[in-house]
């Protein structure tokens, strides 16, 4: 599994794409001009430094920014990439199939789990299709059947994450989505299976915690986790869309700020400038994480799985 299409370069790498295309028509005169190869060089050398620099000194909202790259890796990207047998279920079994949750069985490492994600689409008709990865009461009701077929069968259970938040429509809202939001948190704090959250892209509010209470919480380098977008968060506290920026450093939604705060439990190291930069590479490092994470778990028996989880969750926000 590779990209198929050069990255598109964000706002803050610009400099970069400069400096790239430079480069693209100094080489496309090497065949006139040999002597040109040592410039070449030396310019290759410059962006590889300008590189490794920007991404030592990233922004929150530049952590955001790669998080909602729009090349980034989904759901059905992972789970084809682990296991490219693996089986899709469908519907909520009341009517509705949200395509913006995906769930299904898959192998990975030899370890048989039920795996649930959010899924962003990829083309416009995709999105649309997905409703931009923002499910709906439909969407949770079906991960609650499958956590409920997890826990029946005795079988792992993982999380991918990538959502702005739960779809606040006023659709959603008529179907009852705190409701099925609430259930699912209730079901996730009581199954007896261990349960591996991974936080790919977005992490928003209650969205992300209705398929994230996890005996284990990760988190992919660049990707974000919040109570609320922070566009969102800007127009409450400030009434602007221009504090954005401001709202990202203040509500600490970083991976290495939220491993700090004790909230999750591992940063998954990304290719050197996102996920999207390499398919392959991203998917091998999480999937070793999850595989060691839920060897672990294993060990455990149902009642000290389930009090694992619920000991993780109470300890939130204890201080001295």
């Amino acid at each position: 599994m590779a990209t198929d299409k050069k990255p598109i370069p964000l706002e803050f790498e610009q400099p970069l794409a400069i400096l790239a295309q430079n480069m693209d028509a100094l080489e496309k005169q090497l065949s006139d001009n040999p002597e040109l190869e040592a410039d070449l060089d030396r310019m290759q050398e410059q962006y590889n430094s300008l590189k490794r620099s920007l991404y030592l000194n990233l922004r929150p909202i530049d952590h955001l920014a790669i998080a909602r790259h729009p090349q980034r890796p989904y759901t059905r990207d992972y789970f084809s990439a682990w296991d490219p047998n693996w089986i899709e279920l469908h519907g909520d079994r009341k009517g509705v199939d949200d395509a913006a949750m995906v769930g299904g069985l898959l192998e990975i490492d030899g370890i048989k789990v039920v795996a649930v994600g959010t899924q962003k689409g990829r083309t416009l008709r995709d999105k649309q299709h997905c409703n931009f990865g923002m499910p709906q009461p439909e969407g949770y009701r079906k991960a609650l059947r499958l956590f409920r077929h997890a826990d029946k069968f005795k079988l792992p259970i993982l999380c991918l994450i990538d959502t702005q938040g739960a779809y606040p429509g006023i659709a959603a809202e008529e179907h009852n989505q705190s409701q099925a939001i609430a259930e699912n948190l209730m079901e996730l704090a009581g199954v007896t299976v261990p349960v591996v959250a991974a936080i790919t892209g977005e992490g928003g509010s209650g969205g992300a915690l209705a398929i994230g209470v996890a005996n284990r919480i990760l988190m992919l380098e660049h990707s974000v986790y919040s109570v609320i977008t922070p566009e969102g968060c800007a127009s409450i506290l400030w009434r602007s869309n221009d504090k954005v920026s401001e709202a990202c450093q203040a509500m600490k939604m970083t991976a290495k700020e939220i491993l700090q705060l004790g909230v999750i439990d591992q940063v998954i190291k990304e290719p050197l400038g996102g996920a999207h930069h390499d398919y392959q590479a991203v998917a091998a490092n999480l999937k070793a994480a999850i595989v060691l994470q839920l060897q672990e778990l294993l060990k455990l028996s149902p009642k000290e799985v389930r009090q694992h989880r619920q000991d993780k969750f109470r300890a939130f926000g204890s201080f001295r």
